[in-house]
Formats: C-alpha cells, sequence, structure tokens
C-alpha cells in the first residue's frame, strides 16, 4: 500500500514552506521517524521525518520549490510493516490458539489494565489478554510491537547523542514503548564501556601537512610592500575604531531560493548574499554622506556617487576592484559586476583604473567562516563594512500578533570600522541601522533586475 507524505503545519501563521534539500531519494528505503526532507518558512527550518515505514516511490515537490501547507511532498510504497508516526493504537494480529501463551496473572504486568480494557468484549478476550501482561525480558507479541518499537524524535536524539543502542533498552512505558526515563538508565548505568568504546573507534588524528615555508625567508613583494605602508600609514593618521550590530537575514535566504533557477538562467552565476550588502550600504551611503567623503587637508569632501571597493584575496595580495555608482545598480548587475571583477582580479586582468576611485569599502570576512573582524579603513576613505559569516541560530522573533518566540534564523554580524576625526559614533550607528532594516525588510523583489 501507498501513503502520501504532506507538508504539516510548522507554525500558527505559517501556510507554505520551501524544500531545500531531499535527504532520501526515489528508490531508499526509510524507517518511521527517521528525517526525510529539510524545509523552510519564514520562521524556522527544519528536518521532517517520514510517518511510514517504506519505500519511496515518487519525490513530487523539489528543492527550492515552495508549496503549500498540506501539500503532498511524496509518495511511500510498501506501507503496512509499521504504523504511522501518530497512531497510539496497537495492532492485533490472530495466532492459532495453540501458539498462544498461558495467560498471567494480572499484577505481573502494572500495564495490563490499560491494553486489556479495549479488547474485553472480543471473543478472544484471552489472546489479547495475555498480549500486555508478557514481561519485558519476554518475547512480546505482534499486538505492541509497533507500539513498542515506536521511539519519539527526543528520546531517539538523547540515545544518539548518549551512544545508547535502543535495541538493548528494555521500555517502561505502555505497550513497553521506550521513554527518555529508559534512556538515561541506561546511559548512566553504561556510561564508562561506551566511552570506551567511542574513543577506540575514533580515527587517528591526522596532522595537516606542514607548508614549504617554514623555516624559509623570502623578500616581500611590491604589493605586500604597498599594503604594509598603507595599513601603518591608515592607523598612524586617522582615528579609527568599529561598531558591529547583528542582522537577521532569513528573509533574504528565502528570497535566494526563489528567485535561484531564474536568477542563474538571467546572468549564468548564483545569486549570494553580496550584492544584497553591497546594495543596501550603497543606498544608505546616499543618506549618510560623511561615510562617503574624504578629508582633504581642514576640508571634507563629499562624493557625488558611491563607488564600492571589495576586497578580493589574491594569491599575490588583497585587492580591492571598484563597482561605480552601486546605488544605481541593481542585484543582478552588482552580483555580475563582483564576479567578473574578482575573476579578472585572480587573473591580473584589471585595468589600472579599476582599482581606483573608490569612496567606500566592503570586505566579507565571512568568506573564510569568521563571525566578524576589525576592518582597517583603506585611505582616503573613512569606513569600511564587514559583513560576517551567515549562520543559522536560535533568536527572538516576534509574531503578527506582537507576541514573542524563539526560532531558528540566519543571522550575520556587520562590522563598520571608521575615522573618528570626521564620523562619530552615533552616525556610524545611524548607517548601520538603515543598512541593518534594509535587509531585515528583504524588499529586493523590484531590484532583482530579472
Amino acid at each position: 500500500m501507498s501513503e502520501s507524505v504532506v507538508l504539516p503545519a510548522l507554525g500558527e501563521s505559517v501556510t507554505e514552506g520551501t524544500v531545500t534539500r531531499w535527504l532520501k531519494k526515489i528508490g531508499d528505503t526509510v524507517a518511521v521517524d527517521e528525517p526525510l526532507v529539510e524545509v523552510s518558512t519564514d520562521k524556522v527550518d527544519t528536518e521532517i521525518p517520514s510517518p511510514f515505514a517504506g519505500v519511496i516511490e515518487q519525490i513530487l515537490v523539489q528543492e527550492d520549490e515552495t508549496v503549500q501547507v498540506g501539500a503532498v511532498l511524496a509518495i511511500i510504497g510498501g506501507v503496512g510493516s509499521s504504523a504511522p508516526i501518530a497512531s497510539e493504537t496497537p495492532t492485533i494480529t490472530e495466532q492459532p490458539a495453540a501458539a498462544q501463551p498461558e495467560p498471567l496473572p494480572v499484577q505481573v504486568a502494572p500495564a495490563a489494565p490499560v491494553v486489556a480494557a479495549p479488547v474485553a468484549p472480543v471473543a478472544t478476550a484471552p489472546v489479547a489478554a495475555a498480549a500486555p501482561v508478557v514481561s519485558p525480558a519476554s518475547s512480546q507479541p505482534t499486538s505492541t510491537a509497533s507500539d513498542a518499537n515506536y521511539v519519539t524524535p527526543l528520546v531517539r536524539k538523547l540515545a544518539n547523542e548518549s551512544r545508547i543502542d535502543l535495541s538493548s533498552v528494555a521500555g517502561s512505558g505502555v505497550g513497553g514503548r521506550i521513554r527518555k526515563e529508559d534512556v538515561l538508565a541506561a546511559t548512566t548505568s553504561t556510561a564508562p564501556a561506551q566511552t570506551y568504546v567511542a574513543a577506540t573507534n575514533v580515527a587517528p588524528h591526522s596532522p595537516a601537512v606542514a607548508s614549504s615555508l617554514r623555516g624559509t625567508t623570502e623578500p616581500m613583494t611590491r604589493l605586500r610592500k604597498v599594503l604594509a605602508e598603507r595599513a601603518v600609514a591608515s592607523m598612524v593618521s586617522t582615528a579609527q575604531l568599529t561598531t558591529v550590530v547583528e542582522v537577521d537575514v532569513t528573509a533574504i535566504a528565502s528570497l535566494r531560493q526563489q528567485v535561484q533557477s531564474a536568477f542563474v538562467a538571467k546572468t549564468g552565476g548564483k545569486l549570494n548574499f553580496m550584492p544584497f550588502f553591497a546594495l543596501a550600504a550603497a543606498e544608505a551611503l546616499r543618506v549618510h554622506p560623511k561615510l562617503n567623503a574624504t578629508i582633504d587637508g581642514e576640508n571634507i569632501v563629499y562624493h557625488p556617487t558611491e563607488n564600492i571597493s571589495f576586497a578580493v584575496d589574491t594569491e599575490k595580495g588583497l585587492l580591492t576592484p571598484v563597482i561605480r555608482d552601486a546605488s544605481t545598480l541593481n542585484l543582478a548587475q552588482i552580483a555580475t559586476q563582483i564576479a567578473d571583477l574578482a575573476a579578472r582580479t585572480r587573473n591580473n586582468q584589471l585595468k589600472p583604473d579599476e582599482l581606483g576611485g573608490g569612496t567606500f569599502t566592503l570586505t566579507n570576512t565571512g568568506s573564510r567562516g569568521a563571525l566578524f573582524d576589525t576592518p582597517v579603513v583603506f585611505l582616503p576613505q573613512v569606513a569600511i563594512l564587514g559583513t560576517g559569516i551567515v549562520t543559522k541560530r536560535p533568536a527572538v522573533v516576534k509574531t503578527a500578533d506582537g507576541s514573542e518566540s524563539i526560532a531558528i534564523r540566519s543571522m550575520v554580524y556587520l562590522a563598520l570600522s571608521y575615522d573618528h576625526r570626521l564620523v562619530d559614533g552615533a552616525d556610524a550607528s545611524r548607517f548601520l541601522v538603515d543598512v541593518k532594516q534594509r535587509l531585515e525588510e528583504a524588499n529586493f523583489s523590484s531590484n532583482l533586475g530579472l
């Protein structure tokens, strides 16, 4: 028999979800409660467990596709040997009278009244009554097999974390079901043995291959000399400090998934977070000209355009090609320029004027996994924005009715370093708050360029 796996309701106000990754493929065998697919909504990213045991016959919703709650995600065949995950009613299988065990006194198993009550009217009452009174040490009849085999996700997770084999745990719940307390008891009794087994099963650590530069000396390249001189000059001649804000970019992550296919077809490249950061910063610079300025002696020069330099890591060192008039571009144009300029920077194909004229710098320190850093301002600019890695973590979110809850969100730190000779802390905070609001609203539909 085949059964449908539907997208469950993942919150009161959640009406749809996006399939981000299938954990199984057509033809795979799945067990009850085994993770089947990852789904992302505007409130939470979660795994959907399989409600049935069987073989996946069809996958009806592809990755990056958004569907309504209740939509059929997949078809599982061969269902019948295991009960659905929500079922609490044990299945009673008739057996020949000769195969039935002798009825035992009720007091042998405290759970007897619970199961015996619904089957009392049945003509074969002695057969059904024998099932719940068998002790955990004995083999359990078919009448409680599916109920006893079902383990809640919480109990299964606890067992995995504690390295406990559930098949070796005797359940104390109704029908022999394994409860949280059973796993905790097994953890306490087997902790030393489990620790030893885990230690012996771990592969020995393999040290990373040492660099060939160890113990050598080499002269600085011209580019490294220039970078060193500029960094020292910047720190000596300016008063620098850094302000950091945390931004929830979950809505942008969802938007990227929705438009990724069309974006690739249009531009030939994927849409990542960098164009959103660049556009939000460029728009904020129009409103906060102090951060898009230069100090010339005792004068302040406010630039008429927002030319965003962005840092590119090359084998020779850090280079910063420029996206000109960034506030007038859409996301497709910015993404295309970033990909083109970065590729030509690494291949030494940039023209000299493509590295000059920047009025503000963007550096993606999160590209190598950093949460955030305190970047150094590139003279003669007065500010640089560092973007950390986008990570999923619990955060407090406010629902439409004003109540608060905790959900898994995509979060990022934005660190703004600036020259305190011109930019005050209040100026930096106002700029960052505007960038934060623009990103969290994620109202970029008219800026996609598709």
